[in-house]
């Protein structure tokens, strides 16, 4: 058993080395470095990034960066046009705030025109209905007068015959005598006038 286990150590390197030769490669002494830096391949690296970058360089010079500057291009000329079409709505938004402005102060201005000349109107018939209300109460003031100094001669008038019939019985009882007349009327103006 100690052979089969020493056996499978160099069977397994016998193995690899048989790889190795499959591959066409030997195995190596001392592992060399990054393949890249190898020093015998350096020229045809060199030769072949040069190649590979001038193509690159040239297929970007020609399509890709034709490209973006175009997409560049049309996105600067779309953001102008997106600006200047937002500066014409500004500009379209401020005439419209104007015109609301002054649309409500011609509003105000027109309702307090109104308002004012309803004001004067209905001071107007007031001021009439007033005039035709002390108009009527004068009138009726002078009528009423007229008929209290009818009724204050009326009454008067019948004070005065009230007045001469009382003095005459007043006369008649104390005498015993009817009164005259004349004398009972000079009797009353002179009291009347006393």
């Amino acid at each position: 058993m100690a052979e089969e286990i020493s056996k499978t150590p160099k069977t397994a390197a016998t193995q690899a080395e048989g790889v190795h030769a499959e591959v066409g490669h030997a195995a190596p002494e001392h592992a060399p470095g990054f393949p890249p830096f190898a020093s015998e391949t350096f020229a045809s690296q060199l030769f072949w990034f040069a190649l590979l970058f001038g193509g690159l360089y040239l297929l970007m010079s020609r399509v890709g960066l034709p490209r973006v500057g175009s997409i560049i291009k049309d996105r600067a000329e779309r953001i102008a046009r997106d600006l200047d079409e937002a500066a014409a709505m500004q500009k379209q938004a401020d005439a419209a705030h104007a015109l609301h402005e002054k649309t409500i102060a011609d509003a105000k201005a027109s309702a307090q025109t109104t308002a004012q000349v309803q004001k004067d109107k209905l001071t107007a018939e007031a001021d009439a209905r007033r005039k035709d209300v002390e108009a009527g109460l004068a009138a009726k003031l002078v009528i009423a007068e007229k008929q209290i100094a009818d009724m204050k001669t009326t009454a008067m008038g019948n004070v005065h015959a009230i007045a001469h019939e009382a003095a005459a019985q007043i006369v008649q009882h104390i005498s015993g005598r009817p009164a005259s007349a004349d004398a009972v009327s000079r009797a009353i103006a002179a009291a009347r006038q006393g």
